[in-house]
């Protein structure tokens, strides 16, 4: 059954509505962003981990995604995934097996998707967009692990908005070469034709590497030593504010 956020998103995409209805909905949008804003204040530098929800532990990939998460997890990063089951528990398993932190951004579908049991922290997004811009907006690399139309949603706006310089260039590390391969030569297809530049070409790491994915990751944040240091902020005591730490 759809929730009341759901149906309110069906109403606000039909069309042009009663002005009372659009603010109604801008300042639920609003709610949900300073909640997030609020909530993910203090996790420090995020690797974001994107994948099918469809994926059980004894696929490849998802021993994959939880392999290459525990490395990067020990880097000193923390593991952000949209929350929900396969690869997204896959990365949050990972993070939890090196003793890293585990966060999740769970969207609210109708067949009630559920968060994984590996977060130590999590909140629940009604709307995709939000919930795509705080997955972005916390990130300093992003590895996308096979998945469906969500995944490659979530791939090619991220691709677009460092093309467009609409935000900060950073590593963006597809996994599963085989899986993708049609994908890698559409993009060699479009540079080509010229219909993006042959730079564009360098955004993307494709590779099946564990050790490869960890060292593009580390050799990138060496160029920015001031990362971690000015992403982790200190609570105010006095605003009910907590640090987030590993559960294990």
């Amino acid at each position: 059954m759809a929730s009341r956020f759901q149906q309110e998103e069906k109403s606000f995409m039909a069309g042009r509505r009663e002005r009372w209805q659009e603010l109604r909905y801008t300042l639920g949008v609003f709610y949900q962003f300073i909640t997030g804003l609020r909530e993910f204040h203090f996790i420090g530098p995020c690797i974001t981990v994107f994948g099918s929800a469809r994926f059980d532990e004894n696929h490849v990939y998802y021993k994959q995604a939880r392999e290459v998460s525990a490395a990067v997890s020990k880097l000193g990063f923390t593991i952000m995934t949209g929350g929900g089951p396969g690869i997204m528990e896959a990365a949050n398993r990972g993070a939890r097996d090196a003793g890293g932190l585990s966060i999740g951004c769970n969207i609210v579908l109708p067949m009630e998707q559920q968060e994984n049991p590996y977060l130590d922290k999590f909140i629940n997004i009604d709307y995709f967009f939000v919930r795509k811009e705080l997955l972005r907006k916390y990130s300093f690399a992003f590895i996308v692990m096979p998945g469906g139309f969500g995944t490659l949603d979530e791939f090619f706006e991220t691709v677009t908005l460092i093309q467009t310089k609409k935000i900060q260039q950073f590593p963006i590390i597809v996994m599963g070469v085989e899986w993708h391969k049609e994908l890698m030569d559409h993009i060699e297809r479009m540079a080509k034709a010229g219909t993006i530049s042959e730079e564009d070409m360098d955004l993307i790491l494709f590779t099946d590497s564990v050790e490869e994915a960890t060292k593009h990751i580390q050799k990138w944040a060496d160029k920015n030593p001031k990362l971690i240091s000015n992403a982790i902020r200190k609570p105010i005591w006095w605003l009910g504010e907590k640090t987030v730490k590993p559960k294990n």
